[in-house]
């Protein structure tokens, strides 16, 4: 096409880049920026084809239009101004930078020194300035037009209450799987193909949790060393989906593996990074926003604004006291919603995003926003409730609306069935959905997210099969992951051909499953521990884009992967079938019937637990029994039985006396469901499901 000789005024709404038939408006914001350049580009991103100056600068965003341009533009930016390390100003203006609303990205993200706005190796560091070009090394923004038929779609809208959640990586949950074709495997379109939907749909999960698919940078570090970011956490762009996870270059595969998923009744949440952008601290590099007002988007130290401040780890904390910060991240979410048909987002290091710096504030603006959004404010919001700033740590302190991860119900589980002593009060009150946490504010059980192992950490079948970490494939010198799994090798570390600890091995992982669908709140289940999927120890596979991290599901096709699979299809589809495993209230024991409450706790004696017993460290057989009177009259009554000692014990079960029926029982995987008397045998390190109906 021609080009005018200057941009049209355009408008400052909406950010970004904006197709409206007759061409394209350019909106960017930045308050302290002088003077603002488009960058045009030939299709391939390789070759500079026109420059314009934005011309209008209205409420602090930069705007103009170009008349006849079309969709499939490609485009980036250059920003003038002052370059004040010192007072938080980094303007370079040979630096190309991406558009932070760029809803497609075209080119990669090459490594060298020009990227920096600073001479690398100067003696002055940051305070240095670089006057080469970029552009070369940078990808860029492509203008879109995006319209899809989303008339028929569907979404589950799964009550939370109701909601298990499976965890998984696009790439790593199909690049093995041998039933997709070879050329989708690792993308959208396989995660929409019939054999993936197909295994979630007979799991029965409900939603699917997908690690982090906004546009990433791969670390320099990391591709120096021959390894690659694998997980994703180090955004590029809020707006573009991740080019490597297409099969085709095509947005609408993601809107319809999300249609797909949907048909299906799977509700699809996003793992979302939004405390920190790949651009790192004051010596990262300048791709975007600290090109385009650093400033404004980073929070800087208030006593030195050259250095930017790290809650986050990664060297730089996005300024969510800044309105038009919260904006670019609200209009995020709120695109995915409605672009791609998101149902939910769990958010890394949520801390971050209410601090009203330096403290954490339930009731910060981000929080605010969110919850009155007509369109946020319907989809399931999930915070990681910690950073590294401090008082980092805020578990059960997030505001209503919002559900948790429950890292304290991931650790108790987990030292309960290793056989740690005096676990007993901290389990009980984990399974009754961590009560003592989030009941305030009219909070209910889902608030708490409760898992055993997330993608950060061993997998299932790791956390029996060693006691230390093996992250040496990561070349850290095996100093990096967490140091304290509370994990259990059960007599050797690693692979064994023993068959008692194999078999002690697999009953564990049972066990910790039934608890784990048998708790008050939100189960979240690791995509792969339905089959035993192992990391070989690693417990931080971040960069492990490879075999340590791919599902294989060779293992899942083999007898005792498929074992496994139907062990927790069942669990799934008992926790669906009997209410009373996922309470939508608290319960504290109030009366159902006469000496019936809705939950208290037993021993293996058929005795009910008196304070002594809580306060007995050595005590670790442990019974949950559930109660609720039916609208018919009758008594349904659920009984939890835990065995987390070293030794096989006889459960006197508890009161009333009916006839009842095993549902499940770990140690014995294959039992069907039958009737039962009084009291049950159950082997150590084993879990078992009773239950019966008693007329009132």
């Amino acid at each position: 096409m021609s080009f005018p000789e200057r941009l049209e005024a355009g408008s400052p709404y909406p950010l970004g880049s904006t197709f409206d038939g007759m061409g394209v408006n350019f909106a960017v914001y930045s308050a302290n920026a002088e003077r603002i350049e488009l960058c045009l580009f030939d299709p391939n991103g390789r070759k500079e084809i026109a420059r314009f100056d934005l011309p209008e600068w209205t409420d602090e965003v930069w705007h103009g239009y170009l008349p006849d341009a079309l969709p499939g533009l490609v485009y980036g930016y250059r920003a003038y101004g002052p370059y004040e390390p010192e007072n938080g100003h980094r303007f370079n203006h040979h630096k190309l930078l991406l558009d932070p609303y760029a809803k497609q990205l075209v080119g990669e993200l090459k490594w060298t020194d020009s990227l920096f706005g600073y001479r690398v190796r100067s003696r002055k560091a940051d305070l240095s300035f670089d006057r080469r070009d970029s552009a070369p090394a940078m990808p860029k923004g492509v203008v879109t037009h995006g319209s899809f038929d989303w008339s028929h779609d569907r979404r589950p809208n799964t009550p939370w209450a109701d909601t298990v959640i499976y965890e998984a990586h696009v790439r790593g949950l199909t690049k093995l799987f041998e039933e997709v074709a070879p050329q989708e495997r690792g993308t959208f379109a396989a995660l929409a193909s019939g054999p993936v939907v197909d295994h979630l749909k007979r799991l029965g999960v409900t939603a699917i949790e997908l690690l982090p698919i906004h546009a990433y940078a791969q670390d320099r570090f990391l591709l120096e060393k021959g390894l690659r970011n694998y997980w994703g956490y180090n955004t590029l762009s809020f707006f573009a989906p991740e080019r490597r996870y297409f099969a085709r270059p095509d947005l609408d595969e993601l809107r319809l593996a999300v249609r797909r998923l949907h048909a299906a009744g799977i509700e699809v949440i996003l793992d979302v990074v939004y405390n920190h952008t790949a651009e790192g601290s004051e010596r990262g590099p300048t791709l975007s926003w600290r090109g385009l007002d650093n400033a404004s988007y980073y929070r800087l130290s208030p006593d030195d604004r050259r250095y930017a401040v790290n809650f986050t780890g990664t060297g730089n904390t996005l300024n969510m006291s800044k309105a038009r910060v919260i904006q670019m991240v609200a209009d995020s979410l709120r695109y995915w919603v409605t672009s791609f048909g998101i149902d939910g987002f769990r958010f890394d290091l949520g801390t971050v995003l209410g601090r009203t710096y330096p403290d954490f504030n339930p009731g910060a603006a981000f929080f605010d926003v969110l919850r009155q959004d007509p369109v946020l404010q319907r989809v399931k919001l999930i915070s990681e409730p910690w950073d590294i700033g401090p008082g980092g740590y805020q578990l059960g302190h997030h505001p209503p609306g919002f559900a948790e991860w429950n890292d304290r119900y991931r650790d108790a589980v987990r030292r309960y069935w290793r056989g740690d002593e005096d676990m007993r009060g901290e389990l009980a009150a984990r399974l009754a959905g961590s009560g003592d946490i989030f009941d305030r504010r009219a909070r209910r059980p889902w608030a708490s997210v409760n898992f055993v192992t997330s993608h950060d950490g061993f997998t299932l079948a790791d956390t029996v099969s060693y006691e230390h970490r093996h992250n040496e494939a990561n070349l850290e010198d095996n100093n990096d992951g967490h140091g304290e799994n509370f994990s259990r090798n059960w007599g050797e570390e690693g692979p064994t051909h023993n068959p008692e600890i194999r078999e002690m091995r697999m009953r564990i992982q049972r066990s910790m499953l039934v608890t784990l669908l048998a708790s008050h709140g939100t189960p979240m289940l690791l995509g792969g521990d339905e089959f035993a999927r192992t990391q070989g120890g690693n417990n931080n596979a971040y960069c492990q884009d490879n075999a340590i991290s791919w599902f294989d599901w060779k293992q899942a096709r083999s007898p005792e992967g498929e074992a496994m699979i139907g062990f927790v299809q069942r669990l799934i589809a008992l926790r669906k079938r009997y209410s009373l495993l996922h309470s939508r209230r608290y319960l504290y024991g109030q009366e159902v019937a006469a000496n019936l409450p809705d939950i208290d706790w037993w021993d293996e004696r058929g005795m009910p637990l008196a304070q002594e017993d809580w306060d007995n460290v050595h005590g670790r057989a442990l019974v949950m029994r559930l109660a609720r009177k039916m609208e018919d009259g009758r008594l349904r009554i659920i009984a939890l039985l835990m065995n987390g000692s070293p030794d096989n014990l006889v459960f006197n079960l508890p009161p009333p006396s009916a006839r009842r029926r095993l549902l499940i029982d770990s140690a014995h995987p294959h039992l069907e469901e039958h009737d039962i008397g009084d009291s049950y045998w159950l082997l150590a390190g084993a879990a078992a499901l009773i239950w019966w109906e008693v007329p009132v």
